[in-house]
């Protein structure tokens, strides 16, 4: 694990990684992320099932792509430590397991070092999503992923803080990156023709800019993977065992898991 210092941060900011942290009943937060996140909740009351189901969908992609084989991953903007983490559904599939946690928040990154390091094969490094390149060099340092071989990477409620245009950009780039036979699992907040929706999100998330994508967008950043069933679905229902009533709503969490295909062999 790293010893470098952790940067200094101004809790009276709000940050989107503790307030997704008091949604979901966590204590590593601030007044300022407790303040965002009841106002998002106002804005619209079912976020919190939103970060719930996302969360699920998660739980159970990684545990998908574990058993297809792969053992590394990279989660971007993971986020505050939430059980079961990343590594520990990883484990259940196989113990030998490696990942890398990405997030570019000095509170979140302080937690993770303090709580995951003892957790086997696991590190944790700086980055942005908006800048994939400087994310994967970050992950080579820490010695833990061989991006020459098969990886997953995991973009979970993050790219709706990138207008659609860079989204399509910063996944392209991973997807340019990450060796054949390499996963990605993606969930993003999709605006479901409702005008005044992401403008009431606007709102009341005021740390930084969030974007509603619509599903065509969504579908378009598996450019280059082969989407795997059940395809881009609502995160409630992939795979789900008991999957909720299929009722309508103005905003959901969309999500899916893309396999970057295998180089034909050479005869």
């Amino acid at each position: 694990m790293s010893s470098e210092p952790v940067a200094p941060f101004d809790p009276s900011k709000p940050n989107i990684a503790r307030a997704y942290d008091f949604i979901l009943g966590g204590k590593d937060n601030f007044a300022a992320d407790r303040e965002v996140a009841s106002k998002i909740l106002e804005a619209y009351p079912l976020t919190g099932v939103l970060v719930r189901e996302s969360r699920s969908f998660l739980i159970r992609a990684v545990d998908y792509v574990s058993r297809q084989g792969v053992t590394q991953f990279i989660d971007v903007g993971s986020g505050l430590p939430t059980s079961p983490n990343t590594h520990e559904v990883a484990y259940e599939a196989d113990p030998d397991a490696c990942v890398v946690y990405v997030d570019n928040d000095p509170v979140v990154i302080a937690h993770a070092r303090a709580l995951l390091a003892a957790d086997g094969c696991v590190a944790v490094a700086p980055g942005d999503v908006h800048d994939p390149e400087a994310i994967l060099a970050s992950v080579r340092k820490t010695g833990v992923v061989d991006l020459d071989k098969p990886v997953c990477v995991i973009l979970a409620m993050l790219l709706h803080f990138l207008d659609p245009a860079e989204a399509a950009n910063r996944t392209a780039a991973f997807v340019h990156a990450i060796a054949p036979g390499s996963y990605m699992i993606m969930s993003v907040g999709v605006n479901n023709n409702d005008p005044e929706l992401g403008a009431r999100f606007a709102a009341a998330y005021t740390a930084a800019p969030l974007y509603l994508h619509k599903h065509d967008d969504v579908a378009g950043y598996f450019a280059g993977l082969e989407i795997v069933e059940p395809g881009l679905t609502e995160a409630r229902f992939w795979r789900s065992p008991s999957p909720p009533p299929a009722e309508s709503r103005p905003a959901d969490i969309v999500a899916g898991v893309g396999r970057k295909p295998l180089l034909p062999s050479v005869s």
